[in-house]
């Protein structure tokens, strides 16, 4: 008896010829520009779309979607990846609202969201259990810690990787597709006597989750890669209903990553990928830039569009910013062109004798702008390391003016958040010894041996949540009792997502008040937000999937300095500020050692991607930008240092920025109520900070 394979038709026709004499083009000619009309109208093939900051990437993806569901494809055909859910969602729901309801319907999401749910659909097909458990990564770190501990690593003589380290090292070498030795030589190399040790403790940790039915955040993407090319006849029913794919910020993706959307691609070959080389940032995390800049050398017929119209900063802006990323070494060439009016300012770079001065600088301006109409929520102060903003956080505190800091704790990493989601991950997972230690040691007496005798329980056990049956102390046979009528009540089919939280709520509040005296009302509060959230959901599993693969950020623990009269200033890293925009931009601390980092000045890739970093920050500013350095630091050890502008912005032609040298303003001039520093008359009559091109003689440096 033979096999053979009947491929069934699809009922619509070949592109070119479906609907386009229905095709609404005017919808389109008059909402887009010539470059993002080539690029939304632009569908069979392979297309690059190299969008420069603030383009409108955003807006030609969402009608490109809407375009192609005109033509008459199928929303199920049509694949669109992105690096957040948000952004995927945002898209979907300004696509549908154009006119076509089914682009709500499209396939979208994060690669990991889209991996997850595939891998849910096939998981018996490839030897993984239905239920497995999905990781975050602090999670992921306390399954390499229990390992490390196993393995006897944690008694070395010298000092043994931390847990969140190894992790690191791990994800490195999966992501970028490299021995362990290699990661270590090139990022930990006081770690390289330990290269066998940590291959060894991969190895073990890959063995133990899969005997656990555990996947962090990379097995998601290697699963789903397996499942493309090792399984023909599953990959094959995945990728031919994929007829056009496209993928946003292609620039952050990994190798991991891209083999996947060639893998996707196969069968169609219509595969739009939208990027900004000079917006490549996240090397740290395993994205590497090459995918997009070697995109066209794979795919030698494919169609390059560019966008160069930029729709948020004023010419002057991009003027410099222009000639900035061009001492790239690696690029593509563009020149992003204004569409908004000219504004009045260049961007200034301002000299500060030292942080405080810088500090000062930062709060009297931003006070100004206030009083110019800007409203704080619209100023932005970036910096490259968390750090780099304590300074300037106090004085803001002396001016009273709210802030919130960007680059924070999520609230599921919040430890009493994590508390209750252990005991949801229980209950969906009863394999999930992870989370069964951190809910028994929330008992009573029961410390880290006690846990481990009853997971070893557990783990043998038919009927783990009957644990009252374990052979422990009779001292902690009360407690026990207790969880497992808990676990009892909750197990049963069909039962409410939300009274299943309610419930767990009641059993946890008690515990979670006497484990956290201390600031036990702020974490009320948090799970009051959390269980708010939780009746989004009626799924256990889709809620428990969400939490790891996109983290809410709702924590009243990390809320700092908000007002409630009036929406607060943002300080946020550099890396946090990607994808956003604000009419005033400080970037501050613009130091060699600082931006580039000391450590990239040796590396021609990794000094590319501080150049890159830069960029990024810069080009968040729609109307006024500000580069702020101290001419002197202080170093750790309190003594004071001359600094380095960085040498990004050294060499850039006058002409293109305004320079502000700060001195504190005379005893004799001062006005009741102003203290702190001003700049000398040249240039401006309209603020009361101004800007003189070279310095003069009674600067105090």
């Amino acid at each position: 008896m033979g096999t053979r394979k009947y491929i069934i038709k699809t009922q619509d026709c070949p592109t070119s010829e479906i609907n386009q004499e229905h095709l609404n083009l005017k919808k389109y000619t008059s909402e887009l520009n010539p470059e993002q009309f080539n690029a939304v109208s632009t569908t069979e093939g392979y297309v690059l779309v190299i969008a420069g900051a603030g383009t409108g990437k955003t807006k030609t993806l969402t009608y490109r979607v809407s375009y192609l569901i005109e033509l008459g494809i199928p929303a199920w055909q049509i694949l669109l990846l992105t690096f957040t859910r948000r952004a995927a969602q945002e898209m979907m729901t300004r696509a549908a609202a154009l006119g076509q309801a089914s682009c709500a319907n499209i396939q979208g999401g994060t690669f990991h969201a889209f991996a997850h749910k595939i891998l849910r659909q096939y998981a018996h097909h490839i030897g993984l259990n239905e239920n497995f458990t999905m990781l975050d990564q602090p999670d992921a770190a306390d399954v390499i810690d229990l390992v490390r501990t196993e393995l006897g690593f944690n008694k070395k003589e010298k000092r043994f990787p931390k847990k969140k380290t190894l992790l690191q090292i791990i994800s490195a070498a999966r992501n970028k597709d490299l021995p362990i030795e290699l990661i270590l030589e090139a990022s930990y190399p006081h770690f390289l006597d330990y290269a066998q040790e940590i291959d060894t403790l991969k190895k073990s940790y890959d063995a133990y989750k899969r005997a656990n039915h555990l996947l962090d955040f990379d097995d998601l993407l290697f699963e789903l890669y397996r499942l493309l090319t090792q399984y023909p006849e599953q990959g094959h029913q995945i990728t031919s209903q994929l007829r056009y794919i496209m993928v946003d910020e292609y620039q952050d993706t990994n190798l991991i990553q891209a083999r996947i959307v060639g893998e996707l691609a196969k069968v169609h070959q219509n595969l739009m990928v939208v990027g900004d080389d000079a917006q490549s940032i996240y090397s740290f995390r395993g994205a590497n830039y090459k995918n997009i800049l070697d995109f066209p050398a794979q795919h030698p017929d494919c169609t390059i569009i560019k966008l160069e119209t930029n729709y948020r900063s004023t010419q002057q802006i991009l003027d410099l910013t222009n000639v900035l990323i061009n001492q790239a070494k690696e690029k593509f060439a563009k020149k992003l062109i204004s569409a908004s009016p000219v504004g009045s300012e260049l961007p200034a770079i301002v000299s500060a004798p030292n942080e405080q001065f810088q500090s000062q600088f930062i709060v009297q301006r931003i006070l100004e702008c206030r009083e110019e109409g800007t409203p704080l929520r619209d100023i932005a102060v970036l910096m490259r390391n968390s750090r780099d903003s304590f300074g300037l956080e106090l004085e803001l505190g002396k001016a009273n003016i709210p802030y919130v800091k960007y680059g924070g704790q999520k609230i599921v990493e919040a430890a009493h958040i994590k508390d209750f989601v252990a005991y949801l991950r229980v209950l969906n997972n009863p394999s999930d010894i992870i989370s069964w230690n951190r809910i028994l040691q929330l008992l009573d007496g029961v410390g880290p041996k006690t846990a481990g005798a009853l997971i070893e329980w557990i783990k043998q056990s038919p009927t783990p949540y009957q644990l009252n049956q374990a052979n422990v102390s009779q001292k902690y046979l009360s407690s026990l009792k207790a969880l497992s009528a808990l676990f009892d009540a909750l197990n049963q089919p069909d039962y409410p997502l939300s009274s299943i939280s309610d419930s767990l709520f009641k059993y946890y509040h008690p515990l979670m008040k006497i484990t956290y005296p201390d600031d036990f009302p702020k974490r009320e509060k948090d799970m009051e937000n959390f269980l708010s959230l939780i009746q989004n959901y009626t799924s256990l599993t889709d809620l428990l999937s969400d939490m790891a693969l996109d983290p809410v950020d709702l924590s009243a623990m990390e809320t700092i300095g908000m007002h409630k009269d009036e929406d607060p200033v943002v300080l946020s890293t550099i890396h946090s500020a990607k994808g956003l925009e604000w009419h005033t931009v400080f970037l501050i601390n613009t130091l060699d050692g600082i931006l580039p980092s000391r450590y990239a000045v040796l590396e021609p890739s990794q000094l590319d991607e501080e150049l890159r970093l830069m960029y990024v920050a810069l080009t968040r500013a729609k109307m006024e930008l500000y580069i702020t350095y101290p001419i002197v630091s202080k170093h750790h050890r309190d003594d004071n240092f001359m600094s380095n502008p960085s040498r990004f912005i050294s060499n850039l032609p006058e002409h293109l920025y305004d320079r502000l040298w700060l001195v504190m303003e005379s005893s004799h001039t001062r006005q009741p109520g102003i203290d702190g520093p001003t700049a000398k008359k040249q240039l401006s009559d309209k603020k009361p900070t101004e800007m003189i091109k070279n310095p003069s003689d009674d600067l105090p440096f």
